[in-house]
């Protein structure tokens, strides 16, 4: 089954999601496959739950109400696992995505894979370890936000009008002085352009050495391996990596700007398709 076309349960914990993301988390929800099923946990009875109302409707995620039993427990947490387990063994979805940045929802992000559910996870750069590697994929809500912000910004200013540019009056340029003696006046030094500082790397050392290792795990015998089935191992390996925790919208980007690494496009039998392929310029 083709990723956009898996059905997805998209179940948020309103107690440990930011409300001011929720526009870009449905985005990123969109890149995996169809939400058919959007749910938000919390207490909708506390005046801070107000300000959900407005994006709820926008989006058309149902509320669930949960009281608060006991101060200082989450009866938010277990409602949540309650609901995906029915969600589970209804069999109407393909995967889950679940939104918080809590570990108590590690055992839950466990059980739905060994039910052979695909599982995204996203929370924000606290969530505890052991969260991130039970779910297939983790995505940082703090780095979709920055790239929808980016977006967002990108869009504004493409749809603004170019300002008409203002004619200045021309100047002129005074005859260069001759010395008494007659003799030409010597050229004025030729100045360039400050070169731009160069940029610090992006990349840890640590990644640059995960993608060289998981690319000598699928490489063929010239060394090459195709960048998709690259991208899949990494995701296995790590479930967090993602080329935009390091400021690049794409793997290929990634890649490209590491000198370790040299890309090869390929064409296909499709004219304008071409499939990337990369090789450890390092290996032995």
């Amino acid at each position: 089954m083709d990723r956009q076309d898996l059905r997805l349960a998209v179940l948020i914990d309103a107690d440990n999601a930011p409300r001011t993301a929720l526009r870009d988390i449905m985005a990123e929800v969109a890149v995996y496959g169809n939400p058919t099923i959007k749910r938000i946990y919390g207490d909708w009875t506390t005046p801070n739950m107000g300000t959900w109302k407005s994006l709820l409707l926008e989006y058309a995620i149902t509320p669930i109400q949960q009281y608060s039993y006991t101060t200082g427990k989450n009866a938010t947490d277990s409602a949540m696992i309650i609901d995906a387990m029915d969600v589970l063994y209804s069999n109407r979805v393909d995967g889950f995505v679940l939104v918080s940045s809590d570990s108590d929802f590690t055992r839950l992000a466990t059980r739905l894979r060994e039910a052979g559910m695909k599982v995204y996870g996203m929370g924000e750069k606290k969530t505890p370890a052991p969260f991130i590697v039970a779910c297939d994929k983790f995505v940082y809500i703090e780095v979709i936000r920055a790239a929808g912000e980016k977006a967002r910004a990108e869009a504004a200013r493409a749809s603004q009008p170019e300002p008409e540019a203002v004619k200045k009056p021309a100047r002129k340029t005074p005859a260069p002085k001759k010395k008494a003696s007659g003799a030409e006046p010597a050229p004025e030094p030729e100045v360039k352009p400050a070169e731009p500082p160069e940029e610090s790397p992006k990349v840890p050392k640590a990644v640059v050495d995960l993608i060289a290792d998981s690319l000598e795990s699928i490489a063929d015998e010239d060394g090459y391996a195709f960048m998709g089935e690259l991208g899949n191992l990494l995701v296995k390996k790590q479930p967090d990596f993602d080329p935009r925790n390091f400021g690049f919208s794409k793997l290929t980007n990634l890649v490209k700007s590491l000198d370790r690494f040299e890309v090869d496009a390929r064409q296909t039998s499709a004219p304008h398709v071409k499939h990337i392929y990369l090789r450890d310029k390092q290996r032995k």
